[in-house]
Parts: structure tokens; C-alpha cells; sequence
């Protein structure tokens, strides 16, 4: 199928699960603009989002993944992982600082379910200077010690780097694996780096107009192997992916048997992105 037709669903690896954009941080390079209060996409509650988990899990969606803002700051987020747990496995993006993670109460609650949780923490460069200057006084090492918290808690942990076109790849990640040993967590940790995506509404910093040949196998795009569920207003909608939700012309409704049936046409800013470069949001 040519990508300029409409991107199917291929196969349903993953629902995205949107908390809003509330975050304890603020961070200028965010693709989200997340900010403490920020309710441009308001928190869905725990009762809007067990039936829509329930639906996906009974369409065979292989996990779920939970994305922000901050997920961690969510006030029933415990309430919703576990929830989301007993039906398939989790995934959870979180910027590693939420107090949540250091309460061993609630990582405990996570642990002995049908199905196994992880963390991806935000770490994006190995340089304590550099990733303060973006997200703030001390937040590298408040990243690293919830990292380790969620490590040694018995979780499988990854990182989430931030990459720039033209980057010695090896050499970064080389860093990474040094910054990992001296912190005693195991150096083969999964390491994600994500290009820039540019702020809600704004072109992507490396995006060019999406065109019909593309690199990223079609397949592999985020709108062919997955739905993300986030509220708008007072409703809870589906999206094609994770990156479009700043434009409700993108919203698929709040039926997710049309929302798996529903092509997407590649028109976003961030699509040409994903489209050339690959955007592995999923890991």
C-alpha cells in the first residue's frame, strides 16, 4: 500500500494510553509542551479508561504503553497500571522523577500481576550539564536514582535519549554505557533515542514533506502498529499514534472498532519523520 493512499493498521502491538499533559517538569524541547497544570489534554479518570483497556485487550492489542505529560503524577495511576496489568503487559514513559517511584509501597503493588511492568526513563544525554539545562537543576541525577529505584525493584528498565541528525551513534551510546556502569546498573539497558518532534502545532525540526517512497518500512510507522486513547474536553477519543494528538482533525472517534479499521493519511508535520527517519517510540 502506498503510503500516500492511508497507513493501515497492520498488526495492533500497542494502545497508547495519553495521562494528559500535566507533568511535574517543564521542558522547552518537550513535543507535548507538558507543564505542571498543563491541560491542554485533560487526565482521563480510572472509570473512562478500564472499559476502553478492557475493549483493547479483547481486540487483541499485544500491550499497553503509557505516555504524558508525566504518567507517575497521574492521581489513580496506581489504580490504572494494575488494571492495565492484569490484562497485558506495560509499558510506562516517565521522565524518572515523579515521587511515585520512590514510594516501594507502590512499585510492590505493581509486581505480581498477570502481567509484567516496565519503565523507560528519560535521560537525554549522558552529560549531567546538558540534560539539567534542559529539564532543570539536579534532574539527571533525580532521573538516574529513579531509574535505579525501578532497577533494583525487580522492573526491566530502558532509556530514552534524545538524537540529532549527524550524531556519532557509537560514541554516544558508548557514554550511556559508561554513565550505567558507574551508577552498578547493567550496561546492556535498552537505550531509545528520539529525534526532535518539535513543539504541539509547530513543523518538526527535521521533517520535509511527506512522500509516497519512504524509508521506515510501512509497517514499522507508529500509526501501522498502533491507537493511542486521550481525552479531549469532557470525551475520550483514539488517535492514530502518539504524535498527532495537537491536531483534533486527527481524532478517530470513541470507537475502537472504527479506530483499528480507520487509514491514516500521512499529513501531520511529524509524519515525514516518521516516515524517513523512523520514530521508535515503542522501542
Amino acid at each position: 500500500m502506498n503510503a500516500a493512499d492511508g497507513i493501515r493498521l497492520a498488526q495492533f502491538r500497542e494502545l497508547w494510553v495519553h495521562t494528559g499533559t500535566a507533568c511535574n517538569l517543564s521542558c522547552a524541547f518537550c513535543h507535548e509542551a507538558s507543564a505542571p497544570a498543563d491541560t491542554r489534554l485533560p487526565a482521563p479518570t480510572f472509570d473512562e479508561l478500564a472499559p476502553q483497556l478492557d475493549a483493547a485487550a479483547h481486540a487483541g492489542v499485544e500491550r499497553f504503553c503509557f505516555t504524558g505529560g508525566e504518567p507517575l503524577i497521574h492521581r489513580e495511576i496506581l489504580r490504572i497500571l494494575r488494571h492495565a496489568l492484569s490484562l497485558r503487559p506495560v509499558l510506562v514513559l516517565t521522565n524518572g522523577t515523579a515521587p511515585f517511584i520512590r514510594r516501594p509501597h507502590h512499585l510492590a503493588q505493581l509486581q505480581g500481576l498477570p502481567h509484567a511492568a516496565s519503565f523507560r526513563v528519560s535521560i537525554d544525554h549522558p552529560d549531567e550539564a546538558r540534560h539539567d539545562a534542559e529539564r532543570g537543576f539536579r534532574n539527571f541525577r533525580k532521573a538516574l536514582q529513579g531509574l535505579k529505584l525501578l532497577a533494583d525493584a525487580g522492573f526491566e528498565v530502558g532509556i530514552t535519549r534524545l538524537s540529532q541528525q549527524g550524531e556519532d551513534v557509537a560514541a554516544i551510546e558508548q557514554r550511556y554505557r559508561q554513565l550505567l556502569r558507574r551508577q552498578s546498573l547493567p550496561e546492556n539497558l535498552a537505550l531509545v533515542a528520539l529525534p526532535d518532534l518539535g513543539r504541539p502545532g509547530q513543523q518538526a525540526p527535521e521533517a520535509t514533506a511527506p512522500a509516497p517512497a519512504t524509508a521506515v518500512p510501512l509497517p514499522d510507522t507508529a500509526c501501522a502498529r498502533s491507537r493511542m486513547l486521550l481525552r479531549r474536553g469532557a470525551s475520550l477519543v483514539f488517535s492514530p499514534c502518539p504524535f498527532v494528538d495537537d491536531e483534533p482533525g486527527y481524532d478517530l472517534g470513541s470507537d475502537l472498532a472504527d479506530a483499528v479499521a480507520s487509514l491514516t493519511p500521512p499529513r501531520h508535520a511529524r509524519c515525514a519523520t516518521c516516515l524517513t527517519t523512523g520514530v521508535p517510540y515503542a522501542g
